[in-house]
């Protein structure tokens, strides 16, 4: 990928050409053309080339005008307007788009396959690929321009200056991508750990996992449904447990609590009776009382009458006498 730095010194060729598309076709006439050479090596010694005083180099903008005058348009008009038609797609790989680029304008301008042409052309490709990116991105919504600029592998620098973002957003968003590598590895163990289970037992091992619905979406491979009919069915295995939890809870409680007056036999009514007696020779809290009691296996029901109105337990134990 190219840097985006467009600070390096032009190649001579490309300056040539561009003084002679500036000048066009009509300023470079029989009767002015060394005037116009003579105007264009000057102007060229100012881009740091000595041109005028160099034989090489001269010749070099004199074969450029000569190659012009015999086609009657500047090379940069049609090298330009192939550059322009680029999509990104066709850009895809710089080196393949210059080929065919360079194949597509060679009857005319044989000179750009040149050793000497070649490789900046490939250069300028790769910029303009990189301009289509930054393009892209910059229509993206939220990070998505910033992501797709990572993907393309574009340097930190070029991503930071064309999208005029801080160093600290880039840095953010690559974490971002770390974490959504992790989560993605870490949900593709899952899915091994439950690869021979049907899809639904599939969405639902990974909702217990604490997996998002657009990752199971994207990597289990389901549809909303699996999902939809996954949730339901845990909803309905959720209210069973809740369910026979609570029957569970009742059930303890019931056991704790004891059996209800009517069910404690008379030998086991006078024996929970003495030891409530002396219970209460020890304290007359009542906080205290139950908590003796509880520690005792003493019926509850026995306990509430112990604790509101302890003058039946005389009744109940002349009952349990008979």
């Amino acid at each position: 990928m190219a840097t985006g730095d467009k600070k390096d010194k032009k190649p001579l060729w490309l300056l040539i050409e561009e003084k002679i598309l500036e000048i066009g076709g009509q300023g470079i006439s029989d009767e002015n053309l060394e005037a116009s050479v003579q105007q264009m090596a000057a102007a060229l010694d100012e881009s740091g080339y000595n041109v005028s005083r160099l034989g090489g180099n001269l010749l070099k903008l004199r074969w450029a005008v000569d190659d012009m005058r015999k086609v009657g348009r500047p090379l940069l008009q049609d090298f330009n307007a192939a550059i322009a038609a680029l999509t990104l797609e066709d850009a895809a790989d710089p080196y393949a788009a210059a080929t065919r680029l360079l194949d597509d304008l060679e009857p005319t301008w044989p000179k750009l396959k040149s050793p000497e042409c070649r490789p900046d052309v490939v250069k300028i490709v790769e910029q303009t690929k990189l301009d289509l990116l930054v393009a892209k991105a910059k229509a993206l919504p939220d990070d998505k321009g910033i992501r797709l600029l990572l993907a393309e592998e574009v340097p930190a620098d070029v991503i930071i200056s064309s999208l005029e973002i801080t160093k600290e957003i880039l840095d953010k968003v690559k974490a971002d991508i770390k974490a959504e590598r992790a989560e993605r590895a870490r949900v593709a163990k899952l899915l091994e750990a439950a690869k021979d289970k049907p899809d639904q037992e599939k969405v639902k091992h990974l909702i217990q996992n604490n997996v998002a619905e657009d990752l199971i979406l994207e990597m289990a491979g389901v549809d909303q449904g699996v999902i939809d009919d996954a949730k339901q069915a845990m909803e309905e295995e959720l209210k069973e447990k809740q369910r026979l939890a609570e029957e569970e809870a009742a059930r303890q409680k019931a056991a704790a609590e004891g059996p209800a007056l009517a069910d404690i036999p008379a030998g086991e009514m006078l024996e929970y009776i003495e030891s409530i007696r002396e219970i209460m020779e020890f304290s007359d809290v009542e906080k205290e009382i139950r908590v003796m009691c509880e520690q005792s296996s003493i019926p509850k029901s026995l306990v509430d009458i112990a604790v509101s109105d302890p003058d039946k337990l005389d009744e109940l134990e002349k009952k349990a006498e008979g």
